[in-house]
């Protein structure tokens, strides 16, 4: 029995410092609906979670077999969970943030033939809904609708789907950041010196989806009543990249040079935030 607390307590220690190193958001995505052709919601529900993976900018979680904010609520009440926090549980989920549901609307799949009826390959189209539901709350963005064009010809019923669901994987990945921004926070001051073009390090970098030439929002957080309150204190724009979770940026207004070294210190990192072009 001393071992096996032991074990236990050792084990709850390892996960607990995992999941402290991996600062990103658990997002969930449950198994969308669909009214026909159930055949394929697997599929596209698959697609929707390889399109969020690979942003690498969330953990994913599977809860295809629970597609309803309750029972994720219910699940996170369960001694599987051991905090509030997202920390590890005793097996291996995370305690979601934010679930992403969907709802196909039509998802057409045709068998095109030849001239003596034989098969010669698929097309199809796909349409759906998606919502992000936040677990805490149980709040929802308003439903957004994608369309996939119809596919070329493919050798499967399967593929052509794929086809359809890739023909809209940026309009998807413009969607994800405008409802999961990505933030960082200014860590250094690079060239303190010059006042009127400051040069920061900031904490994020390609391992985000920054590019050269995107623009951030600076904000100082104020504590008041216990909630974070954000003061717009300038806007920086990216021009290196220092690796993974690096890159460098300047103000793109000298005004902005003076107040943001003044709010900046080692206790106070400055947040930003991904302007978002629509």
């Amino acid at each position: 029995m001393k071992k096996y607390f032991i074990l236990t307590f050792l084990l709850l220690l390892v996960q607990s410092f995992f999941s402290q190193q991996d600062e990103r958001p658990v997002v969930g995505v449950a198994a969308f609906t669909c009214d026909e052709n159930p055949r394929f919601v697997k599929l596209v529900t698959e697609k929707v979670v390889e399109m969020l993976t690979n942003t690498k900018r969330f953990r994913v979680v599977d809860r295809t077999s629970s597609d309803k904010v309750k029972e994720e609520l219910e699940l996170q009440k369960s001694e599987a969970f051991l905090d509030s926090k997202n920390v590890v549980e005793q097996g291996a989920s995370l305690a979601a943030e934010k679930i992403i549901t969907g709802h196909i609307t039509k998802i057409p799949v045709y068998a095109i033939k030849n001239s003596v009826g034989e098969i010669t390959g698929y097309k199809a189209s796909v349409a759906f809904q998606m919502k992000i539901v936040d677990v805490a709350t149980g709040l929802s963005t308003d439903a957004t609708s994608f369309e996939g064009k119809a596919s070329e010809l493919m050798l499967s019923a399967e593929s052509a789907v794929q086809y359809a669901m890739n023909s809209i994987q940026e309009e998807i990945n413009q969607y994800f950041k405008m409802n999961f921004p990505i933030k960082g926070k200014i860590i250094k001051i690079l060239n303190s010196e010059d006042t009127k073009y400051i040069k920061v390090l900031l904490n994020i970098g390609k391992n985000v989806g920054l590019k050269i030439g995107d623009t951030l929002t600076v904000e100082s957080i104020e504590l008041i009543d216990g909630q974070n309150y954000p003061t717009k204190i300038g806007t920086i724009e990216i021009e290196n990249l220092a690796g993974e979770s690096f890159s460098e940026a300047t103000v793109t207004n000298k005004k902005y040079s003076p107040i943001i070294l003044s709010n900046f210190s080692e206790q106070k990192k400055l947040e930003c935030t991904l302007t978002i072009k629509k």
